[in-house]
């Protein structure tokens, strides 16, 4: 859905959210249909951090993150006569489509065309059940078409995600390119699912009605409700976004945008080639300052970096002038600030991969985000205390992130990481002390060089010209 133009107090380029987030994650069982239970309730508790307008059914956005409920769809695809492959063979391009037919053809037609220029296989399309009847008018009269694709994994298994980001540039420019402003690819993994839109957060689960069946099983759930703050609320700005979600806002945004715009035309990779050119620009025209971190993130990692990594890139902690940080660990922060710029809120973020699952503040730490660890086995993150209900004999740590630090859980290995063992290990990975040994040059060391003059009779003349301008 397009945004409206700029009117009055209006302006579209000042887009902004604050909100409520949170997830849960189980590290003891596999996944169950209980842990999509406890993130539905976590955002029917957060519903009053989210918002709604003249329409009170109508909400600024909601959604949740789950990882594929492999064993729903295989059921709900088998009965039409499709069979999928094994779990991490296959991903789920969670798609909103335009609501006039004829374009909405044109972009199946660049998605699957996407999906084929990468060499991989489309297996089919599914439509999303839902019941717009729990929708408010304004909500219903914006819905998008909703439908799922899915993609058979055709090339080794590392490379995989990485094709799909591809795939995913590849279309959203194309549609882009023949006018398809409808168009919009929730998210596209073979591992996660989001299912987002503007139903209130507590009917998320009655519109999307994948999530109250039984085999829409999850390891974690990470969960937004969303208050717009000065913007307007679409489809497609509803959290989370495929890579993270937000509360707070990011005050370096315009910065932020412009220097990796003016950095794409230096871009160079050897695992993506040609297609690079699919990529430009990185962020998003239009997109809110969390869409615009989610196109940064979700391009580095696609790029080879971890998530934890990417997120100690671009939210550093407080770095300079801490002479108590371990030297690797400056060193980490300084040699990225010479790739990229800190992107500093007031931010909250929660982050998924389906690997790892975290949160973690900016440097400011002015958004709450609070913690639970209990001796059953969950982990449970949110901007409040109390949306999920244990017994106080099963809470083994609790507390509240402090600024710059960073919450990890290891969804494979299925443990909790602590802020230093992340940063230890992250920046123990490359020799950054002795890459900015031997790279960087200061300013203050540099020769002093001949005084700048200027000749005088031409400096006279110029001095008289502007003198008599001015006057």
């Amino acid at each position: 859905m397009p945004l409206p133009p700029e009117r009055g107090m209006y302006d579209p380029s000042l887009e902004r959210d604050a909100c409520g987030l949170g997830f849960v994650a189980d590290l003891r069982r596999p996944p169950t249909h209980d842990v999509v239970l406890k993130g539905v309730e976590i955002l029917r508790r957060l519903a009053h951090r989210g918002a709604a307008g003249c329409d009170p059914c109508t909400s600024d956005g909601a959604g949740i993150l789950l990882h594929i409920p492999h064993a729903h769809y295989e059921r709900v695809l088998g009965r039409a006569g499709v069979e999928l492959p094994n779990v991490g063979d296959y991903a789920v391009a969670q798609c909103f489509l335009s609501r006039d037919s004829r374009a909405r053809a044109g972009e199946v037609r660049i998605l699957e065309e996407a999906v084929r220029h990468h060499n991989q296989k489309v297996i089919g399309w599914r439509d999303v059940p839902v019941d717009p009847k729990v929708l408010g008018p304004i909500a219903r009269s914006s819905m998008p078409v909703l439908r799922q694709l899915f993609i058979g994994r055709m090339g080794p298994v590392p490379a995989f995600e990485r094709t799909l980001f591809m795939i995913r540039k590849r279309s959203s420019r194309r549609a882009t390119e023949a006018g398809l402003g409808g168009f919009y690819i929730a998210s596209l993994s073979s591992r996660t699912v989001v299912y987002k839109g503007l139903s209130l957060p507590e009917r998320l689960d009655s519109f999307y009605l994948d999530l109250r069946e039984e085999e829409t099983k999850s390891k974690f759930a990470l969960v937004h409700s969303r208050f717009s703050t000065n913007t307007f609320p679409t489809w497609e700005r509803a959290h989370p976004y495929r890579r993270i979600a937000h509360n707070g806002e990011i005050n370096t945004l315009r910065g932020n945008q412009t220097w990796m715009h003016a950095r794409e035309a230096l871009l160079e990779s050897a695992a993506f080639g040609e297609h690079l050119a699919d990529f430009k620009p990185i962020i998003r025209p239009g997109g809110s300052d969390s869409a615009s971190l989610d196109n940064v993130v979700d391009f580095l990692v696609a790029g080879g970096r971890s998530l934890p990594h990417v997120m100690m890139m671009l939210v550093p902690e407080a770095w300079e002038g801490q002479p108590e940080m371990p030297p690797e660990r400056r060193a980490f922060y300084e040699y990225h600030a010479s790739l990229v710029e800190p992107w500093d809120g007031p931010a909250a973020l929660a982050f998924t991969d389906g690997v790892y699952l975290g949160a973690t503040l900016d440097r400011n730490g002015l958004r709450p985000m609070k913690y639970v660890i209990t001796a059953s086995g969950y982990v449970v993150a949110a901007s409040e205390l109390g949306v999920v209900d244990f017994e106080p004999e099963d809470v083994i740590e609790k507390g509240r992130l402090q600024p710059g630090r960073m919450l990890l859980v290891d969804l494979v290995r299925g443990r909790v990481v602590g802020d230093e063992e992340i940063k230890r290990d992250i920046a123990s990975q490359k020799p950054y002390v002795e890459w900015l040994a031997s790279n960087k040059i200061e300013l203050k060391t540099l020769p002093e060089g001949p005084a700048a003059t200027a000749s005088g009779p031409m400096t006279a003349a110029m001095c008289g010209r502007a003198s008599r301008s001015i006057r």
